[in-house]
């Protein structure tokens, strides 16, 4: 029998895989493993993965919870009760906004699950999405994989993204069928008021857009607290939702939770598609997300000293190494651009480069959007020590033989 060229099968059967591009921090992890393993020691900037710890209380409210009986079965898709009413107190303290438990909020298993599974529940093929570039690669890949075209909007500032949906909607045949916002940003740390999310429901409102925001360092801020875009009046009328994350405010990373708030439409429509998906984060870790969000603010507030101090640090080191790096407004990333004799490099060449010869590893901003090259992302997630320590190794980097600028054809393999 003639069986079928195999990787002529399995080319055609991969539709969704073939619309994503390769990954490109797979090149610099690749890296950092190899330098690694031959001995070197590598100040990881990379992974924004907090090296903070849990809080205790919520770590104690775990350990009690697991051990107590009928808890280690199938959990709650859409959260246990005791959780969406605490993501409801949430709200009402922090901005003054209150949805219903029942209909309007759900918990999710990381803001990155419940974008991706929003994605694939309101998403039809051919959808267009307006999506900010540079954002989280999800913002637009979850959409990709959904079946829809994304309209990348420059977005370094909001402002710069604001005007970008307004010239895209005043050039467009038809409104998209969703406005993604992400601020403070990740990855540039920058930060919006609340006008420009007046603007922002404004335009979703004359037009019947969909707005879809992500709010995961509504807690990691340096200046004025972010806001939310329900703050907005008339925001409860049009559809939109908001998703939180619990991984970087309370160094839960790993722990896999977050919830999304809003639009009962919405909600009802992921809540539908997860139901299919999953059983709901692992009980005790939602009981332990309760105690974490009706907790108290002290590790909070400490995590947010911890932030801040280090962004000064790296600034202020950085910049007598002979690296200017702007400092982010919130978050837990500064978002750099590469030095002046290194720009014709890209971010790729140029991360890989600050790898091998100062030791120093961060992520292309190329990875996250086209309008990220000639920036790196640096994620604050190392000691003051080990950001001077990176900060003396740059400034030999800078300064002496090994800074000179080499291209891509002698650059050394990787």
């Amino acid at each position: 029998m003639n069986w079928p060229n195999p990787d002529k099968v399995f080319r055609d059967e991969f539709h969704r895989i073939q619309r994503l591009p390769p990954y490109v921090f797979a090149e610099v992890n690749k890296l950092k493993a190899e330098l690694r393993a031959a001995g070197q020691d590598i100040i990881d900037f990379g992974f924004g993965n907090p090296d903070l710890p849990t809080p205790g209380h919520v770590i104690d409210k775990l350990v009690e919870t697991v051990r107590k009986p009928k808890v280690t079965g199938y959990s709650a898709s859409r959260g246990i009760k005791g959780l969406r009413q605490a993501c409801g107190r949430y709200y009402e303290r922090r901005f003054g906004v209150s949805f219903d438990p029942e209909t309007q909020i759900i918990a999710t298993m990381g803001s990155k699950e419940g974008f991706a599974n929003l994605a694939q529940a309101i998403t039809a093929p051919g959808d267009i999405i307006y999506a900010p570039d540079p954002s989280y690669p999800l913002h637009a890949y979850g959409f990709i994989i959904a079946g829809a075209e994304i309209k990348a909007i420059p977005a370094i500032t909001a402002e710069d993204y604001l005007a970008g949906v307004k010239a895209a909607l005043a050039e467009a045949d038809t409104p998209p069928l969703a406005i993604v916002v992400c601020f403070p940003s990740n990855p540039t740390g920058m930060t919006c008021d609340l006008s420009f999310y007046e603007e922002i429901v404004a335009i979703a409102k004359a037009n019947d857009i969909i707005v879809l925001s992500d709010l995961a360092y509504s807690e990691i801020y340096f200046a004025d607290p972010p806001r939310s875009v329900f703050e907005v009046p008339g925001a409860h009328d049009i559809l939109a939702v908001e998703t939180i994350s619990l991984s970087k405010t309370y160094s839960m990373a790993g722990w896999r939770m977050g919830f999304a708030v809003g639009s009962e439409r919405l909600i009802a429509a992921l809540t539908r598609v997860k139901s299919y998906l999953d059983y709901g984060s692992f009980t005790p870790i939602q009981v332990a997300a309760c105690a974490a969000l009706d907790g108290p603010e002290d590790p909070v507030e400490q995590a947010r000293a911890t932030y801040k101090a280090r962004r000064d640090v790296l600034v202020e080191s950085f910049g007598r190494s002979g690296w200017t790096i702007p400092a982010p407004d919130a978050s837990m990333f500064a978002w750099a651009p590469l030095p002046p004799a290194y720009r014709s490099m890209g971010s790729l060449a140029f991360s890989k480069l600050l790898m091998q010869d100062a030791s120093v590893a961060v992520s292309p901003g190329v990875g996250f959007g086209e309008n990220g090259e000639g920036y790196v992302r640096i994620a604050l997630v190392e000691n003051e020590q080990r950001i001077r320590q990176a900060a003396r190794n740059i400034r030999h980097m800078l300064q002496g033989d090994a800074g000179a600028l080499r291209t891509m054809d002698n650059m050394p393999a990787s």
